[in-house]
C-alpha cells in the first residue's frame, strides 16, 4: 500500500483551510468532528462560513498567503475551487514543510480523506489511495448498516471502566470480560436503548468476574482453507481473533495470520513431507501445556483439519488431558481445486460417489489400493498424490482403466503458484513434469458412468 493509516491526535492542534466557498466548507465540517483549532484563510466566506465564524467555531484569516500561514499546522486543506491556485498554494505550503491535502489532487496531497464512518469513539477510515471515492462510499454504507447507531456510547463507557476492571481483573479474565460485553446481551440491551441496565451489568461483572467466563485454557482446531486467506471461515477468523497462541502450519498464507489479534503470539510448527520440523508428539505436548497455563489457543491447519491434518492425534492428546477443544471447519482443497478448473465433485448421471484418499502414509506404511475406489460413477480425490503418480500410472493400466479413468492434477491452490493440467494414465508423469508441477498437489481420477449411448453402443458390438 502506498498510504499507512493512521489516526492523528487533533485535540488542541491547528488546522489550516484555504478557501472560503463549498469546497472549504466540506472540508471544515469534518475538522469540526475533531477538536482541532480551525483556521480558514479567504478573502471572503459562504453564509455557512461566516456563520461558524461568528460564533466562533472558526478563526478566519484574511491575510495574504506565506509560508507563515502553514506554521505549526497539524493539518492543511487547500480547498479554493480552482485548480491553478490550488496547485500554486500547494507550492508554499510544501516550502513551508506542511502536511497538505489538495481537494480532487490525489498527485498533490501528502494526507487522504477518507470516509468515515463515525460512532465516536470508534471511528472506522476508508480510503482507497484516491483512486475510487464511489467505492470508498460503497463500503461506508455497509459498514454503517451493521454498526449500530449507540455503539460508540458502549465503547466510551467501556473505555470509563478500563481503570476499575484493571483493579479487579487478570489480563485474561479482562479480554474475556470485553469479549462477553461486546459479543452477547449487554451489547443488545444496549442498543436497545438499556443504557443504565448494561452499565450495572458491566459494573457487577467487573466487580463479581461473573460473566461466564472459562479461567481454564481451551484450544479450537481451525481449518484455515486451501490458500487464499478469504477462503478461511468467518468462525476461523474470529477465533483467529480471541487466540492468545496461534500454532501454524507450513502451507497456511502467511496473510491469515494478518487476521488475528495483533498481540497474539505465533509459533510456526511446519511440516514438510519426510522433514517433520515439529514431531507431531512434540506439537500435541505443547498443545497441552500451553492450554493448561490458561491460554486460549488455535492451531491452525490448512484446508480442512478433519481431513487428511493429523486432527485426530491431536483430538486425542487433549481429550485425555481434560482440554476444552472445539474443531472449525475449514474448505478443503479437494473443493477449492475442482473449482479452480470450473469442475464440480459429483455430478448426477456420471459421478455420484466422492472418495479422498491419500498418495502417501506413514513412513513403512502401505498406500491405499486405488482399485478398492475405482468404480464406475465414482471421482477418487487423491492428497499428496504427485509423488504417488508413477505408481498410479502404471496400476490404471495395468487394470486396463487408462482409457476410463480422467485424471487431472491441480498444485498449490488458491496461491500464485496454482497449476492444473488433464491428461491421462499414460501421460501423467510427462505431464506432471511439463508443467512444473510439485507438492501440495492433489490429483482427481474420475471415473464417469457410461453414457445411455455408450452402453447402447457396447450392446451392439
Amino acid at each position: 500500500m502506498k498510504n499507512f493509516p493512521m489516526f492523528l491526535r487533533m485535540s488542541d492542534r491547528r488546522v489550516v483551510i484555504i478557501g472560503g466557498g463549498e469546497q472549504a466548507a466540506q472540508k471544515t465540517r469534518l475538522i469540526l468532528k475533531t477538536e482541532a483549532q480551525i483556521v480558514v484563510c479567504a478573502q471572503t466566506l459562504d453564509p455557512e462560513l461566516a456563520s461558524l465564524a461568528q460564533s466562533g467555531r472558526i478563526l478566519w484569516d484574511r491575510s495574504a498567503i506565506t509560508t507563515k500561514t502553514f506554521a505549526d499546522n497539524a493539518l492543511s486543506f487547500i480547498a479554493t475551487g480552482c485548480p491553478g491556485a490550488d496547485a500554486a498554494t500547494h507550492g508554499i505550503a510544501k516550502a513551508a514543510g506542511a502536511m497538505v491535502n489538495v481537494v480532487d489532487q490525489p498527485d498533490l496531497c501528502d494526507a487522504l480523506t477518507p470516509s468515515i464512518v463515525d460512532r465516536d469513539p470508534v471511528v472506522i477510515a476508508i480510503g482507497t489511495e484516491g483512486t475510487a471515492p464511489v467505492l470508498a462510499r460503497q463500503i461506508k454504507t455497509r459498514v454503517e448498516q451493521m454498526l449500530e447507531p449507540r455503539l460508540g456510547d458502549l465503547a466510551a463507557l467501556a473505555g470509563r471502566l478500563r481503570d476499575q476492571a484493571g483493579q479487579y481483573l487478570s489480563p485474561r479474565k479482562r479480554r474475556d470480560l470485553w469479549r462477553w460485553v461486546f459479543n452477547g446481551p449487554v451489547r443488545d440491551q444496549h442498543a436497545q436503548g438499556g443504557e443504565h441496565a448494561a452499565a450495572v451489568a458491566i459494573k457487577h461483572a467487573i466487580q463479581t468476574g461473573d460473566f461466564g467466563s472459562n479461567a481454564e485454557g481451551s484450544v479450537a482446531l481451525v481449518g484455515a482453507g486451501p490458500g487464499s486467506k478469504d477462503l478461511i471461515t468467518l468462525r476461523g477468523v474470529q477465533r483467529l481473533q480471541e487466540a492468545d497462541v496461534i500454532y501454524y502450519d507450513r502451507l497456511v498464507d502467511p496473510d491469515i495470520l494478518e487476521l488475528a489479534r495483533r498481540d497474539a503470539e505465533r509459533v510456526y510448527v511446519g511440516k514438510a513431507p519426510g522433514c517433520h520440523s515439529w514431531p507431531q508428539d512434540k506439537i500435541n505436548q505443547t498443545l497441552v501445556s500451553a492450554a493448561k497455563r490458561g491460554k486460549r489457543i488455535v492451531r491452525l491447519k490448512c484446508g480442512d483439519v478433519g481431513i487428511f491434518g493429523r486432527a485426530a492425534e491431536e483430538l486425542a492428546a487433549l481429550r485425555n488431558a481434560g482440554i476444552s477443544v472445539e474443531i472449525v471447519p475449514g474448505v478443503t482443497a479437494a473443493s477449492a481445486a475442482v473449482a479452480v478448473m470450473g469442475d464440480v465433485l459429483t455430478e448426477r448421471d456420471r459421478t455420484d460417489t466422492l472418495v479422498l484418499t491419500t498418495g502417501r502414509c506413514r513412513d513403512a506404511a502401505q498406500a491405499p489400493n486405488l482399485l478398492n475406489h475405482l468404480h464406475p460413477g465414482t471421482n477418487v480425490g487423491v492428497y499428496m498424490g504427485v509423488g504417488a503418480a508413477p505408481a498410479i500410472a502404471a496400476t490404471l493400466i495395468r487394470a486396463s482403466l487408462q482409457d476410463k479413468v480422467e485424471i487431472s492434477v491441480v498444485s498449490h491452490v488458491g496461491r500464485a503458484a496454482q497449476t492444473h493440467a488433464r491428461c491421462t494414465a499414460a501421460t501423467l508423469t510427462q505431464t506432471i513434469e511439463s508443467h512444473a508441477i510439485n507438492a501440495p498437489a492433489l490429483l482427481f481420477l474420475t471415473y464417469p458412468k457410461a453414457t445411455e449411448s455408450q452402453q447402447l453402443h457396447k450392446a451392439l458390438a
